[in-house]
């Protein structure tokens, strides 16, 4: 319903998105005394959440792969609705040029050597 009327969406996501930063800054107030916590933000920089972190992480695949992702897991959804949905997001040169750590996950790619990686550097950054 949302997704191909603006109007609709900005007034849904100005109750949404105020909620889930409030929960995250509990979330880390809890479990703030750890070497690193991490954000799983589905709008991080369409909203510019990402700007309140101190590093970003964007796990990367094709658009065509995370469609059919998506319409796998999502059954009710149809292409149509998916492509909606994907057209609101940050484009991926965007969400490139705006991460600190990209994650490959178009199945091209082991993923735990990536996440490995980057939790070496998040504990080496941590370190300093």
């Amino acid at each position: 319903i949302v997704f191909p009327n603006p109007e609709k969406l900005d007034k849904l996501n100005s109750y949404v998105n105020p909620s889930v930063a409030r929960d995250f800054e509990q979330w880390v107030k809890m479990h703030g005394r750890q070497t690193y916590v991490l954000k799983e933000a589905a709008l991080l920089y369409e909203i510019g959440s990402y700007k309140n972190m101190d590093k970003t992480l964007c796990v990367m695949a094709p658009k065509g792969t995370r469609s059919q992702r998506v319409l796998l897991r999502d059954t009710q959804r149809t292409k149509g609705q998916i492509d909606q949905i994907m057209e609101r997001q940050a484009s991926d040169q965007t969400r490139k040029k705006l991460a600190d750590f990209i994650v490959d996950n178009s199945g091209d790619k082991l993923l735990i050597p990536q996440v490995l990686k980057v939790h070496e550097a998040l504990m080496g950054l941590a370190g300093n």
